[in-house]
């Protein structure tokens, strides 16, 4: 499948995001890739409204995983949207959900669908295994 330039632009836009907010925690670069009307839709106890929820979700991992690296694995573009396969990697040296820091590094994986406009992106709606994090940081149970 051949992309547009359109699709290849807003992917790089995507690609952008990742490395400088979860993956560098500049909050300044990342909110200059967001619409001003910008939702975010995750399984995450976010506070406020748009650019300031994506900005405490990001603060929030930082925080909470030291040497916080998203990898982006897989991204595909069509029409409007882009679509990521990630990797998270980091140490747990912080809070997390009200959980102390256990010390244990974490992979989690997840998918995140981002809705462009105009060059920007406009909504994003995550899914992240937080069941396998969870395992990791022993709250619950593993499954080998």
């Amino acid at each position: 499948m051949t992309q547009t330039t359109t699709e290849k632009a807003i992917m790089a836009t995507v690609r952008k995001f990742f490395e400088v907010g979860p993956s560098k925690g500049d909050l300044a670069a990342a909110d200059a890739l967001l619409a001003s009307g910008f939702s975010l839709h995750v399984p995450l106890p976010v506070a406020g409204p748009g650019i300031e929820a994506i900005n405490n979700v990001v603060t929030t991992c930082r925080a909470a995983f030291h040497g916080l690296n998203v990898t982006i694995e897989d991204m595909m573009a069509d029409g409007d949207k882009v679509t990521c396969r990630f990797t998270a990697r980091g140490e747990h040296k912080g809070e997390f959900m009200g959980l102390p820091p256990t010390g244990k590094p974490i992979v989690m994986t997840g998918i995140e669908i981002f809705r462009m406009e105009n060059g920007k992106i406009a909504e994003l709606w995550g899914e992240a295994n937080l069941m396998g994090l969870m395992m990791q940081l022993g709250i619950l149970p593993s499954s080998t």
